[in-house]
This record gives structure tokens, sequence and C-alpha cells, in this order.
């Protein structure tokens, strides 16, 4: 079991998903159920608190505290069992549920509640929270289909809970044990009239199928249904937060998977009033979703890279649209339905548009719904919707008016809102825009909350729907019950635990709700002079503070996507896009020495930070936590000095040009055991990993002096237009001679020169400095802007939209167009924007003018081939891999398959450092170095990188060629190859 009590642990487990921070005392990560029963004998002996926790994704504060954090996502996440004939799986408590789902869809089964975090929630959270999902208008909440439940109770037993008959129910009751105090204490309510009573009269109407407010008292008494099914504690601790006491297992109900024919509508307003009375037309035709997002969520979707393109069935400007999904196994049928609901809509003059969805683009339709907490954090400034009245449910044929009512008190205040998610079960996520870090504001949000549950209480609702009480809610519990249920609450948690060791302060005996929040109000947020420009987000602390906790960067490799591969590696909340923002924001905001940029927990964090930029694309907030590394650690080297490693590394460029000087010296040097050894060592590389060699002629050599190609002026100077290639066409292309095209890998380089030429194309290669890829990844910023504003100065003046800029390297191109803008300075920015937007990579450019019709497949061969393609991680991030799938489309009969797979693990100089090595290859591990692995001799590899290619070959043995190498060589013109040209 491994045990942390440092500051940099402590610091990213005071945190979850909420508003909330308290420092814990220390992090526990069990591996088996005799640790979970250590770990509670020993906070016994010490009088500490346990706080259970999963994915952290809760949001109101339930894993957030003093006492000792119990991590059982990292060990505890073995499926034990799965049972397709009786439909049930048995379960450690930190499983995910995408994982549980696909392992039971193998046998057409899955677990029904299915969450927006369900590619990295745990299985005891969803207990915990009782957790529903977009679809529980078919399949409920957690608690339906939780049959059993092992936990451990606060004197160190352990039992199971499960259906009792009434025989079996009386023998618990005997003994002096905890297990029969807390049965005899079930037994005493059951008898209790004027408790039941109270019961029927306070808990939400029964027709409010999204219910999570306090002990669920109505669910443990409605369980009790005959002798046969006399009682079964598991409703109870459904909801309980952990506050009962510990899940080590749990046993779940499957259920078949949904019909196969699906359809979703999309049904647009231009009302936010009309949507709630078209919710109840959507209900009439038994939908098994229906969904809102309003126009708040609809705007912030523009700017998040990969919700932009998720963004297809959106017409015009709504105010709302309501996401209706309907199932059906016949498809004639399917489509009626759906005919039918577009046709009640639009007559009802409440839609002005509907739009159908199909196939795989459903998924993206629930990917942009499932987005909307994390675009949240993209609205500017301090105000933020916060999570304070999200999670309210009524009965859906009392929404209209019950929003009626919660806008005027909104009103009252001066209040905006944003409103979007479970519309069709009467439950919405409303968060009104608060600063947090305003003192007035803080009061504000305990008005607010409190002036909700009475309007809730009015209508008979439940203050939470699903997200549960922690200690957001748990102060106004006696409001919403009365002293008299409150008191029973009270009584379940003294009763489970009289140790009082779970979860303390959440539910019952909650610390006021605007206490304990993660941001001091009226604290001064620091200003830095920082090399990037953050203006646009108000700066660098407020980037950094897009980071809202809700943990999309946990997921999973088998899940798709990049983000995170350090954490797919270790399973370590520190190697996590969200645990490196939480060290940053509180670190750089608290320091804990004066010297705030050698603070050695922020150094540990961002380590195994491999810049692969997923996270600017795949976190909803855009948290670009390879641009806050390198500008930390550019603040670092200011105080310190770079390592020499960290310097020889960033003039990578400057180095191998003088060797390209001497290449077959350079070349023997670095492939020499003897002198490579000694290289390495130097510089701390890897004794794996083959030092790379210089082109025998760089690229620029090659073009420069290329028979068929007319020099330019020097292309060394400044004022140079470059190197043209001569050829009969006219319409000019440049291309970008990037450092490791030019150096390491020439002929990648010399293909794209003859294809362009084959093509049709007067190639041209400008005047140009080294892109400053190194210094970016090493956080020598100083360096990267000045290379950068050297190609701005160079390039500026030729690059337009009608003769662009081609790169061939994804990570050197895309610097133009990511770095480049927020690093030149305020006086160059305007040119480095313009210069940007006529920066494309190699694909980009072929299906541009395939588009046009310059470039047609009849040009290239009609033989066979199969290629398996693997996207640089920029590349994912800032553009899109789908281009390069299209352009080695363009032979008829090649047949190209974009592998699922995330970063290759090698990132530069990650790769080779001797220390990073191992997780290098684990990365590559992940889903790569199999897919390659698993590929016949006779299919193709192909990747962009240059660090991938050479990943590949390290890690699979297979040689891996650059697309643009593949659709060359695919030309119907047989070419002379470049390395007999280069050697002529």
């Amino acid at each position: 079991m491994d045990i942390k009590r440092d500051l940099l642990h402590r610091i990213i487990y005071s945190t979850d998903a909420s508003a909330y921070r308290e420092m814990p005392s220390g992090v526990f990560f069990p591996e088996s159920k005799k640790d979970l029963s250590d770990i509670v004998m020993f906070a016994r002996e010490k009088g500490i608190s346990i706080i259970p926790r999963g994915a952290g994704t809760s949001l109101a504060g339930q894993v957030v505290g003093s006492g000792l954090v119990v991590d059982v996502s990292k060990y505890l996440n073995k499926i034990l069992e799965i049972n397709p004939e009786e439909r049930w799986a048995r379960v450690e408590p930190g499983v995910v549920l995408d994982d549980l789902n696909i392992a039971a869809g193998v046998h057409g089964l899955f677990f029904g509640p299915e969450t927006s975090t369900s590619n990295r929630c745990c299985m005891a959270g969803m207990v915990g929270n009782n957790s529903c999902g977009s679809h529980s208008l078919v399949y409920g909440s957690t608690r339906d289909h939780l049959p059993e439940a092992e936990v451990i109770l606060s004197d160190g037993s352990i039992i199971v809970c499960k259906d009792l008959t009434k025989k079996e129910f009386e023998e618990k009751l005997l003994g002096d044990t905890l297990e029969a105090k807390i049965y005899g204490f079930v037994a005493d309510l059951l008898e209790n009239k004027r408790a039941l009573s109270e019961i029927e009269e306070n808990f939400p109407d029964p027709v409010i199928r999204r219910r999570n407010t306090g002990y669920a008292l109505d669910e443990l008494v409605h369980s009790c249904r005959s002798d046969e099914h006399y009682i079964n504690l598991c409703p109870l601790l459904a909801g309980s937060e952990g506050t009962l006491a510990f899940i080590s297992e749990i046993k779940l109900n499957l259920v078949p998977i949904p019909p196969k024919e699906r359809a979703v509508v999309c049904a647009h307003s231009a009302s936010f009033e009309d949507i709630f009375k078209a919710n109840l037309i959507a209900l009439r035709h038994s939908p098994v979703a229906v969904e809102m997002m309003d126009s708040t969520i609809l705007e912030l979707s523009k700017s998040n890279i990969s919700q932009n393109k998720n963004r297809f069935f959106i017409k015009g400007d709504p105010a709302a649209i309501l996401i209706i999904e309907i199932a059906n196994e016949s498809k004639e049928e399917l489509d009626n339905v759906v005919s039918a609901i577009e046709s009640d809509l639009i007559s009802s003059g409440l839609i002005y548009y509907c739009s159908r969805v199909y196939g795989a683009d459903i998924s993206r339709v629930w990917e942009l719904r499932k987005s909307g907490l994390g675009l949240l954090t993209l609205m500017k400034g301090d105000a933020k919707p916060v999570s304070v009245t999200e999670d309210t449910a009524v009965a859906p044929a009392r929404l209209p008016e019950y929003m009626k009512e919660f806008a005027a008190m909104l009103s009252k205040y001066d209040l905006s809102c944003v409103y979007h998610a479970h519309i069709g079960t009467g439950e919405l996520h409303l968060r009104p825009i608060l600063n947090l870090k305003d003192s007035g504001d803080v009061e504000l949000f305990r008005t607010v909350a409190r002036e909700t549950a009475l309007l809730v209480k009015k209508y008979r609702g439940s203050l939470s729907g699903e997200h549960g009480d922690g200690r957001l809610r748990g102060e106004f519990i006696p409001l919403m019950f009365g002293d008299y249920i409150y008191g029973i609450m009270k009584r379940v948690k003294e009763v489970f635990d009289p140790f009082n060791l779970f979860n303390n302060n959440k539910i019952v005996d909650t610390p006021p709700m605007n206490s304990s929040l993660r941001y001091q109000p009226g604290a001064v947020v620091p200003e830095f002079n920082t090399y990037f420009d953050f203006s646009a987000q108000g700066g660098w602390i407020r980037a950094i503070e897009q980071c809202n906790g809700s943990g999309d960067c946990r997921k999973a490799s088998q899940f798709g996507d990049t983000m995170c591969p350090s954490f797919r590696a270790t399973g370590d909340e520190k190697d996590v896009t969200r645990g490196r923002a939480n060290i940053l924001r509180e670190l750089l905001t608290r320091p804990s020495t004066a010297k705030v940029f050698d603070q050695k927990e922020i150094m540990d964090a961002l380590e195994l930070c491999i810049s692969c930029k997923a996270c600017k694309s795949e976190c909803p907030s855009n948290v670009d936590m390879a641009r806050y590394k390198a500008e930390f650690l550019q603040h670092h080297y200011d105080l310190t000095s770079p390592t020499f490693r960290a310097f020889m590394v960033s003039r990578m460029a400057d180095i191998q040009q003088i060797g390209s000087w001497f290449t077959p010296i350079y070349n023997f040097f670095a492939a020499n055991r003897l002198t490579s050894k000694v290289i390495k060592g130097i510089l701390k590389f890897s004794s794996n990993r083959e030092i790379p060699s210089i082109s025998r002629v760089t690229f620029r050599k090659w073009v420069y002096g290329d028979a068929h190609c007319v020099p330019g002026t020097n292309p060394n100077t400044s004022n140079s237009v470059g190197t043209q290639c001569a050829s009969p066409y006219t319409r000019p292309v440049y291309v970008f001679a990037d450092e490791f095209t030019n150096y390491n890998d020439a002929e990648v380089g010399m293909k794209f020169v003859k294809l362009l030429e084959n093509l049709g194309y007067r190639v041209i290669v400008p005047a140009h400095s080294e892109s400053g890829r190194a210094a970016f990844s090493k956080g020598m910023l100083k360096r990267a802007r000045r290379l950068a504003i050297k190609n701005v100065h160079a390039l500026k003046d030729i690059i337009s939209e009608e003769s662009p800029l081609v790169g061939i390297e994804p990570s050197c191109i895309l610097s133009f167009r990511d770095e480049y803008p927020d690093l030149v300075g305020k006086e160059l920015k305007d040119e480095a924007l313009k210069l940007a937007k006529n920066c494309l990579l190699y694909d980009e450019f072929i299906m541009k003018e395939v588009a046009a019709g310059r470039i047609r497949s009849e040009l290239f061969t009609d033989k066979y081939l199969n290629i398996k393609l693997h996207g640089h991680c920029h590349q994912k991030s800032l553009a899109s891999v789908a281009l390069s799938k299209d352009m080695l489309s363009l032979p008829v009969n090649y047949s190209v398959e974009v592998m699922p797979t995330g970063c290759c693990g090698m990132a530069g100089s990650f790769g080779y450092e001797k220390e990073h090595f191992d997780i290098s290859m684990s990365i590559g591990e992940q889903t790569l170095f199999p897919i390659v692995r698993s590929a016949p001799a006779d299919v193709a590899i192909s990747a962009p990188g240059t660090s991938c290619r050479q990943q590949i070959k390290d890690g699979t043995g297979r040689v891996a060629k650059h697309p643009v190498e593949l659709l060359y060589e695919a030309l119907k013109k047989a070419p002379e190859t470049a390395e007999a040209k280069s050697s002529a």
C-alpha cells in the first residue's frame, strides 16, 4: 500500500470538481481489502476521518476534507466476476464504469446508469452519489441496480448488505455486534409510525426519479416488500457519500444493451421559456433521453477545438436545444416516431428547426452535451457559472412554473444563469454566475442556495437530483425535511459510524456551505510578467484556473483520444493535467517558499508532462499544460539556470548544423558503441536509444545543390527569398525546411518536393530559422521567442493564401499557428496571426488542392495497399489526422486505417532521457505498440512525426514511413527516388 503525506499529494487531493478546498492529512492507495481494513483500524486508533475517493469528480465537495483520503482508483479496479446468465457483475470499488461496460458488452449487457464522467468515474463513487446519467428515463439510478454491497464498518468488521428475508433479518438482530445494532435501528424505524408518516409527507414527490437529498430513508422503508424481501440496506448506502461505511466490493445488476436502431432529434428553440413546454411534448413519445443545452454552452463550445467540430447539428443561434434520443428494434418504427416528434414540435410553434442524427454521429452529439461542465470555465473573467443550485429536480410537468419562479429569484439579485442537462426528468443543472473570489458574491452564493431550497420544497422536489449533498447542500437538509427527519438522519450516521470515521461533515453536521472554498475571497490574484501572452484568459493564473476539476484528463487509453499520456502510464493523480493545474494554482498563489519559481512540488508535478498538447483540445476547459509548463520552466531558469541537457537539447539544431559539415565523423561518433556511450552518459540519455544520425546530404543542401533547382540568394541571409526548384509550372509552394527534416529525415523532405513537382507545383524553400520546437519543449522561451521573431520577419511578406507555407513535421509547422502569435510580442502579433493562417500541414495543402480540382486520384497508382496511420499528438490537437487519411486514400485502392492510438511516448527528447525511458515505452505499450505488432508484414505503417517513427522502430522493430513518402511512391509516373537523385 502506498502512503503519501508530502505537500504535493496533499495539494492535489485537496479539491475535487466542486468549489471547495481543504488540505487532507495524507493519501492512502490501498491494494487489497486487508489494506482497507488496516486503514479503518488505523483511523479509529488515531481518531482521524477517512475520505473515500475514486476519480474525484464530485460536485458538492464530497471528497474534500481534512482527514485521510483513500484513493481506490489506482489499485482496487478489478472486475471480479460477470455472470451473463443472471445479469450481474461483481467489482472492486475503483472499477471505471466504461471498463465495466466494455467487459459486459461482450455478453450483450451493460450497466444502465451512465454519467457524463463514465470514462473515469468509479463504481463506488456512483454508489456513493447514487449516479443517474442522461438515460435515467429508462434506467433510473445506481440505487435501482445495486442488489449487494460488501462494506467495512467503523469497528473494522466486514458485512454484506443484501436482500434479506424476514427470518434472516431477525437473525441479524441477535448479538451485540455493530451490524446487529444497525439492523436494530432499522427494526425500530419500521415500527415508528410517526417516522413513517413524516417520511411519506416530507420526502420528494414519488414521480421524481432523480432524488438524492439526505439519507434515503424512503427508499429503505420501501425496500420492505414482503417476508421474502424484507429489507435491504443497499438503497440506504446508495447516495450516502461514504459517510456510513467503506465499500470494499459491489454487486451490480446488468441490463441488455439498448436497441440497435437509434436516432437523436435536436430541437432548436428561439425562446428559452418555450423549451420547457417543448420538453413535455417530447416526453409523450417515450424517448430514452431528453437533455437540454442553452445558448451559453452552445456559444462556449465554439471556443473549444474538439467541441467546435461537434457542432455539426446546430443551425443558427438557438436560445436552447433539446436533445431527444429514440431507440427501437425496427428502423421503420424508429423513423415513424422521429417524424412524429418533429411534426408535433414544429407544429406547436415552440421549435423552429429539428436536425436528425443517426449512427456514429450520435456519439458526437452526446460528447458535446457531456462537455458542458468543462466548457463553462471558458467564460471570461472571475465570475463563473458555479455549482450551487445545479442539481434541483421537480416533476417535469411542474418544471415550467418552477423555472419561472427560479428566474424571478435570480432577477431579484441581478444574476445570470446557465441552464443545461436532464430536462426530461425534471432536473436541470442551473448554474448562477458568481465570482467566488468576491466576499459579496460568496454571501450571495449562500443566499441563492437557501432561497432555491425553499423553492424546491414548495414544489416538493429534490434539492439534489444526483450530485448529492456533500458540504454544499447538507446545511439545508433540516430546511427540506424538518428537524424530526433530520434527527433521524443524524441518528443513522451515529448508528452506522459510532466512531465518527467516515467522511465527516457531509450530509449531516456540515459546516456553512460558503466556507472552505477553493478561492480566498478578497485575495489578490498575483500578476506575473509572462513570456506567453495570456491576456485572452485574463492572465496566466486565470488560464490555470480554467481547470475546474472535472477530470476529463483521467480517461484511460482504451477510451480513445490522447490526454493524458503520463497518467495513463502511471495512474498517479500528480501526472494528470488536473493534478498539475492544482499544483500550479495552489503554489503560484500560495507559495511554500519565497522563490515562487523554485518550488520542488511544481517541478515534480511537471516532470512527466510530455507537452503533447492533447489537453489543449481534449480538455473542455482548454487547459494548455504544455504552455504552462514552458512558461514556468523559463521563469525557473531565470532564477537558476537550465540543466546542461536542457541547454544542449534546445540547441540540437545548432549542434547538428555543425555536425552536417562533418557528417561522416558526426555519425561515426553517434553510432560507435564506445563514443555514443560517453555522449549518452554526458547527456543522461538512455543506453537503449540510438543517437539520431544526420542525413548524408541535408534537405537544404539537396534543394540548393540539385541540378533542377535554381538557387536564390544565400538562404542564410534574412532578406533572401530562398531556393526555387525550376519547373514548367508557375503555382508556387513554399516548403518549411524544419530542423528535423533538414538534418535527420532529409529523404522525407526530398520525396515531398518531388511529389509536389510531379503534381505540377513550383517548390520554394524560403530562408528561415529553425522552428524552435526543442526550445519550446524544454521551456527555453527566450530562445524560442528569438527564433519565432526571426521567422515571422523572414516569412510575413512572402507567405499568403495564394502561396502558403507548407510543413512536413507537424510539431514544427504548427508552432506558427499555436505558440508564435502569443510569444512574439504585441508589435508583431498581428503579423504572426496573419502568417499563421497560411501555414499548412502537408495534408492540409494537398487536400485543399484536391478540393480545388488541381490534384486528382487518377494521378496515382491503382495497386492495392493497406496502411495503418498513427497521428502526431500536435496534429491531433491542433489540426486533424483525418486529412492525412484522406490524402493517403487518393490512390483508389489504398485502404487507410487511422490507428486508435494515443501518444507514442517519445515526445522529442523525453523518450531519450535515461530516467524517462521506461515510462516512454510504457506509454507506447498503451495502444500503439500492440496495434503495430499485430499488423501483417504487408501492411504499411505510417506516422508523420519523426519522434513517432523512431519510437515505433524502437518499440516494435517496424519501419514507419511519413505519409508524404507513401503518396510520392504511389505516383503513377514511376519516380526516380530522391535518394538516387541526391547521389547523382
